[in-house]
């Protein structure tokens, strides 16, 4: 990894997992919506659409597993989920469905978790 002068590793680490999670999203035959939306409540990396469900993903990384694979806890799928429901009151997307997806990237490979908590139908 080629760190860019003045931009945080951590962040620059993060973009490239995201820029990974993204490129196996699509070869999976997700199409990417959205990615980085923010509000005051947090943050949803990517947003996708698979047939006609609408995927919130959420990116884990790092850089090796040395102290285990990438999680997402319970507090962060709540969090996760809270921005979930403002994106879905701003945007008001057409999917009747939804589900939370979670990638995780260890050492440049990712593994893609469908389903990996829900919270059910849109409508």
């Amino acid at each position: 990894m080629v760190e860019k002068r003045g931009v945080d590793p951590r962040r620059q680490h993060g973009a490239e997992a995201e820029d990974i999670a993204c490129s196996l999203l699509t070869q999976q035959g997700y199409r990417i919506v959205e990615r980085n939306f923010r509000c005051r409540a947090g943050e949803l990396d990517i947003i996708a659409v698979e047939g006609s469900i609408l995927v919130f993903v959420e990116v884990r990384s790092r850089a090796n597993d040395r102290f285990g694979g990438a999680t997402v806890g319970r507090s962060k799928q709540q969090q996760v989920s809270r921005v979930a429901a403002l994106y879905l009151a701003l945007r008001k997307p057409s999917a009747r469905h939804m589900r939370f997806d979670v990638i995780t990237v260890t050492a440049g490979s990712a593994t893609l978790i469908r389903d990996a908590w829900r919270l059910g139908d849109l409508h």
